[in-house]
């Protein structure tokens, strides 16, 4: 059975010592939770901070993007061996904020869940579909193009380091959610596209996250699908009472 991961994506949210204070919190309430991975990802300026306050926890550390580039002229950016170095484990890729906001590009993405892996960073790679293309029943051929073009060229040993997420963006901090069917449904999709990709053991093996408006009250619904494995966290996540409760809830029997 594949472990539920639950990541915490804090965005453009939380000086250090906010970050702190909530890790802190979090650590107690989650001090005895097992058969869940459970990772947090802070802005780049906190991740320090909290890398110290999770070390020799249940909790690993994220980051919400890398750079392809290990060094160079890039000013701005930020590289996986300097992540590596703070104890990152996980690293966003593909959010749709970054598609929609900062040109991110199936290309782009390739390039950066290449640098993580090359470092020993695990990717979490996200496609999904915005409201226009679900209306328009284009849903599939965006996951598809996303899929295609994101984990193109890789090997089956390399895919079966990565999670990924879907996320349907319409679902992104609008409140709506998608129903556990409609997210059974593209993960259904996924899986079997992965083995079209790849291989049936690729397509059986990763996980496959669901993120949008994911809430404690909607966790369970979510989880209880064969396919759902876990959860990409954005704001439920910035109050260690709601994330703890979701981490508790993706417990898979």
């Amino acid at each position: 059975m594949r472990k539920a991961i639950i990541a915490g994506n804090w965005k453009l949210n939380k000086t250090s010592r906010e970050a702190m204070t909530l890790v802190e919190e979090l650590k107690r309430e989650v001090l005895d939770v097992e058969g869940v991975d459970i990772v947090v990802c802070p802005p780049f300026t906190a991740l320090g901070d909290v890398s110290e306050v999770v070390l020799d926890t249940n909790i690993a550390l994220g980051a919400q993007n890398v750079y392809w580039q290990d060094s160079g002229a890039f000013t701005g950016e930020v590289s996986a061996p300097m992540l590596k170095d703070l104890g990152v484990r996980y690293v966003i890729v593909g959010h749709s904020e970054r598609r929609q906001y900062f040109g991110e590009t199936n290309e782009t993405v390739n390039k950066r869940l290449r640098a993580a892996l090359s470092h020993g960073l695990t990717p979490i790679v996200c496609v999904g579909e915005n409201l226009a293309e679900r209306e328009a029943n284009r849903t599939f051929d965006v996951i598809k193009d996303h899929c295609g073009g994101s984990l193109a060229n890789l090997t089956t040993d390399e895919m079966k380091k990565i999670v990924l997420a879907y996320e349907p963006v319409w679902a992104i901090g609008t409140g709506k959610t998608a129903t556990p069917e409609q997210a059974q449904e593209v993960h259904t999709y996924i899986r079997q596209l992965l083995g079209k990709l790849f291989d049936s053991e690729v397509a059986q093996s990763i996980r496959i996250q669901y993120g949008g408006s994911v809430t404690p009250e909607n966790i369970v619904a979510l989880i209880a699908k064969s396919d759902i494995d876990g959860a990409l966290v954005g704001g439920a996540s910035l109050k260690a009472p709601s994330f703890a409760a979701i981490v508790k809830s993706a417990r898979k029997n």
